[in-house]
């Protein structure tokens, strides 16, 4: 049976002989593998970059191969309800992801650090390991451990941020409005809007960091609240730049009238996925810089 005809029958399309996930598991491997070596030493930072570059090639020509399918009408709509739940699922597992770094903060603040500044049923430890240690957040730990640093303000850079990537859920939600609406000037305008605010984000974002490191004394290395520090904020920053490149994607897609006010899945889950990412910063807004 042909794909038009499997197609037009209600089937569900399933491509042959497709490269691509072995590649990807090629890929990740080797992106595993560098950071591995890397961080224990044994290779130099070059060791890198095989994994960024393979992952760059993978969603370049898969990502391609998906569009081109979809531009020659493969899909119907049992393949494009499969894509929606698979993007559900994936935002899913992000949401996880996250949880488990505010779960790692969230433990630190509540139990670890009170518990060695001697509150608690664990008190003894403060009297085993620091027995001068004050427990106060942010912290560093004892000052002949860690030394001093100075956190990072909520009002600032921060505020700044959260404020851009609020505007950025608006803009993307005029411009979805605006897809199905048929105002392809509108959608343009305010879709290229919303990949700049993320790319905004992203240079103050690396700004902050710098300021952080030469200035601030706080770094990956500056105790739990280091560490907690950068890793969601960290994390997150790269979930913006994708976002981002997603965003600026979809806009060369909408120049060239890809999508129809009835059938534009990839604007969607591109959308789901930027409004996941503004949520996610609020509450790194409130938990790490506010609180």
């Amino acid at each position: 049976m042909t794909d038009a005809h499997a197609n037009a029958e209600g089937g569900y399309y399933v491509p042959h002989g497709s490269p691509w996930p072995i590649i990807a598991a090629v890929a990740l491997f080797s992106l595993m593998l560098g950071a591995v070596l890397f961080l224990d030493g044994a290779a130099p930072a070059w060791a890198l970059l095989p994994g960024p570059l393979l992952l760059a090639f993978l969603f370049v020509g898969w990502f391609s191969t998906v569009v081109g399918e979809n531009q020659k009408g493969i899909y119907n709509l049992r393949v494009d309800r499969s894509f929606r739940m698979a993007m559900m699922w994936f935002i899913f597992s992000e949401v996880m992801f996250f949880a488990a770094f505010f779960g790692a903060l969230f433990y630190a603040r509540m139990f670890s650090v009170p518990w060695l500044g001697g509150q608690g049923v664990k008190a003894i430890t403060n009297f085993l390991l620091w027995p001068h240690y004050e427990a106060t957040w942010p912290t560093n730990g004892p000052g002949h451990v860690g030394g001093a640093h100075f956190d990072s303000a909520p009002m600032g850079i921060a505020a700044l941020n959260t404020l851009i990537l609020l505007t950025s859920g608006l803009t993307v939600t005029i411009a979805h409005h605006a897809l199905r609406s048929g105002h392809r000037g509108r959608l343009k305008l305010f879709l290229a809007l919303t990949f700049l605010l993320g790319f905004t984000f992203v240079a103050l974002q690396a700004h902050e960091y710098g300021e952080a490191y030469m200035h601030m004394n706080l770094k990956l290395t500056t105790g739990i609240y280091g560490t907690t520090f950068f890793m969601l904020t960290g994390f997150h920053g790269l979930h913006v730049t994708i976002g981002a490149i997603m965003l600026l994607v979809i806009w060369f897609r909408v120049l060239r009238g890809h999508f129809t006010p009835e059938r534009h899945f990839a604007f969607e889950a591109v959308s789901w996925y930027w409004h996941f990412v503004d949520v996610v910063w609020l509450c790194l807004f409130i938990f790490v810089y506010w609180l």
